[in-house]
This record gives C-alpha cells, sequence and structure tokens, in this order.
C-alpha cells in the first residue's frame, strides 16, 4: 500500500488464483499442526456500486457515526455503514491512503502520499481544517488513544510523523530502520508497526517516541497487514507468504502461523466473536478463530471478489465491508495498475 499502485503490482497479478468456497472443509495450521475446521457462518450480505473516480485503498470505521471512510486516491468517500450509501466525500487529496479517527477531537486524518503530509478534516462537516507536514510517502496511520496522538507511517523514507490529535502539530519523528507498512496501537502506550523489507515488527514508545524493540516475524514474510486483540496482548500479522503470524505484543513471540489467501492488504480482529479477518485480493476473505491467546484455527476462507484486498470491521454489527471494481488484465509495466471500468467502483458486504 505503499507507492502508489505498488500493491496492485503484487496483488492483481493473482487473478487466475483459486478460491476455496466458503463452506468447504478448510486445513489450518496451528504450531506447525494440521487441524480440521468449519465455516464461519460468514457470506455475501450485499454488493452496492459506489462509483466515482480513483482506485482505493485503506477502509476506516467510524462506528459511532455509522460512517465508513475510503480513500479513492484524490478524495475519500464517506459511506453510510448500514444503508451503504455514499453520504459525503473530502476532495483535493493528493495521494489518498489510510483515515485515522480522533473522535475525542471531532477530528479525522488522511496520509497524503503525494503531498508529504496529513490532511485534518471535521467529523461533523467532512470540512478539511488543516494538515501536518510528514516524511515522504504517508501511507498507514493510526491513532493512539494512549498518548492522543496520530502516527503516520511514512513510506519512502522509513519514519513516522507524530501528530498532535488536538492541535494539528507535528510533535516528533520516529526513524524506523525500514520500510514501514500497517500499523496498530493497544491503547496502554506502545504502537506497532510492519517493516515490509526487514520482516519485522517494531513495538514504540507512544509518549517517548523511542523503538523499544525489533522482533522478527520468521517464518512469515513481507509483512502488510496487522490488527490487534488488546485485551490478550497479540497481533495479527499478515504476510504476503500466506502466512498469518501471531505475535505476542508484550515479548515478541511467534505463538501461530495460521494459513491465510493470497494478497493479504488488511487484518481485522472482533473481540466478541474472537474471530480474526484476513483480506486477500485473490478474492478471498479468510477467517481464523482465536480458541485461546496461543491457538488459532482456520475456519473460513470465504469468496470476494478480485481485489478485495483492503477492508474494515464494523463492531457493533460484526460485518465486514472491502470494495473493489471491474479490473482489466495487469500490465506487464512494472508498479502500473490495471484499467478499471468507469462506475464499477463497488462496495461488498459480509457477515453471519
Amino acid at each position: 500500500m505503499r507507492v502508489r499502485f505498488d500493491c496492485y503490482t503484487r496483488l492483481l497479478a493473482l487473478a487466475t488464483a483459486a478460491v476455496l468456497a466458503p463452506l468447504a472443509l478448510m486445513i489450518g495450521c496451528t504450531h506447525g499442526k494440521a487441524v480440521a475446521t468449519t465455516s464461519s457462518g460468514y457470506r455475501s450480505l450485499a454488493s452496492r456500486t459506489l462509483g466515482g473516480d480513483g482506485f482505493w485503498d485503506y477502509l476506516t470505521m467510524d462506528p459511532v457515526a455509522r460512517r465508513l471512510y475510503i480513500s479513492r486516491w484524490t478524495h475519500v468517500m464517506a459511506v453510510d455503514a448500514d444503508s451503504y450509501q455514499a453520504v459525503g466525500d473530502i476532495p483535493d487529496i493528493a495521494g489518498a491512503h489510510g483515515i485515522a479517527i480522533a473522535r475525542e477531537f471531532g477530528r479525522g486524518f488522511i496520509t497524503e502520499g503525494e503531498g508529504n503530509q496529513v490532511a485534518i478534516f471535521d467529523l461533523r462537516t467532512l470540512k478539511k481544517i488543516g494538515s501536518a507536514k510528514t516524511g515522504h510517502g504517508p501511507d498507514g496511520i493510526i491513532y493512539d488513544p494512549a498518548s492522543k496522538r496520530v502516527f503516520a507511517f511514512n513510506g519512502e523514507d522509513g519514519t513516522a510523523s507524530v501528530i498532535e490529535a488536538s492541535t494539528g502539530a507535528v510533535v516528533g519523528t520516529v526513524a524506523l530502520g525500514g520500510s514501514p507498512e500497517f500499523a496498530a496501537a493497544d491503547g496502554e502506550g506502545h504502537v506497532y508497526n510492519n517493516l515490509e523489507d526487514k520482516n519485522e515488527v517494531l513495538e514504540i514508545d507512544s509518549k517517548t517516541l523511542k523503538v523499544l524493540n525489533r522482533w522478527p516475524l520468521a517464518p512469515g514474510e513481507s509483512p502488510s497487514a496487522m490488527a490487534i486483540d488488546r485485551g490478550h496482548h497479540r497481533l495479527f500479522i499478515g504476510c504476503h507468504n500466506r502466512l498469518m503470524v501471531v505475535m505476542d505484543a508484550d515479548t515478541g513471540r511467534v505463538v501461530a502461523t495460521p494459513a491465510i489467501g493470497q494478497g493479504v492488504d488488511a487484518a481485522r480482529f472482533d473481540p466478541s466473536t474472537q474471530l480474526v479477518f484476513s483480506s486477500n485480493g485473490e478474492g478471498s476473505l479468510t477467517v481464523v478463530h482465536e480458541e485461546s491467546p496461543d491457538q488459532y484455527t482456520v475456519v473460513d476462507n470465504v469468496k470476494t471478489e478480485r481485489g478485495a484486498r483492503t477492508m474494515e470491521l464494523d463492531p457493533k454489527t460484526h460485518r465486514v465491508y472491502t470494495v473493489t471494481a471491474d479490473l482489466g488484465p495487469q500490465p506487464s509495466e512494472p508498479h502500473q495498475p490495471p484499467t478499471m471500468m468507469p462506475g464499477s467502483f463497488r462496495l461488498l458486504v459480509f457477515g453471519q
């Protein structure tokens, strides 16, 4: 997700990959042991054409306002999470990637990968109210409630820009020592980030801005997605060698490596159901059940659509949202996206 369309090169080339049927018997991997699994009950609930121009990247949910934000490169769409209708738009964004919500301050934050800044908008009006300068190529972004700061991860210079959510002021920069992808916060003062080129996870003190630990991800390679179980202190890291690395967020110990689909670019955890989700660009949604903090079982690979590589989870309804469009063949030139049929961009909704 880091630099323009690099993600499409590696994800959408998987269009011919076979996708397992959602009710088929699956084989998962926990501590290297094969286990029989069952269906999650997740199925397609809706497909809603949203149209509009621009490829997409991250999706972010505001469960209080019932809004789903979808980055579309030059703008960010706001969609009603219940009716699936577009209800607003944030225009004039220079390379939209990630969106973070700081509801206690009534503000949202959007990384502008081409503008080397974060756009700040009002959650009520969706109007831009400011910006904050970042490093080169900001991509992933999260809000840390413990420090009340926003962390924007810059893919081109290997840094994180830290922004005070209440004021929009940049208060520091963290040197990461690698190429960052997505991140997560534990709510207790620790921010975690994937380093895609190093196959590592960083633990950052969100108040002192010091890197506390660097943990290897082996056997995981090329990490992209990240989610967190705050209650059990577990990180779920989607890797491009078709593994989800489950890591102890306190020690960095790898506790399980369940298999996922090809082309992962997002992960989410539902604490109410103890389910972990991996959205895969091949056209599948892998569902993993947390049996215990150290035991995980793949329970489903739900068929989605080619290109549906990012997603969001609604903690209220437990629905999963992902997006895609009608896409042409993957170009042979590196870093080029496929063509996208005008007006075909759509929201896909999955639930039980």
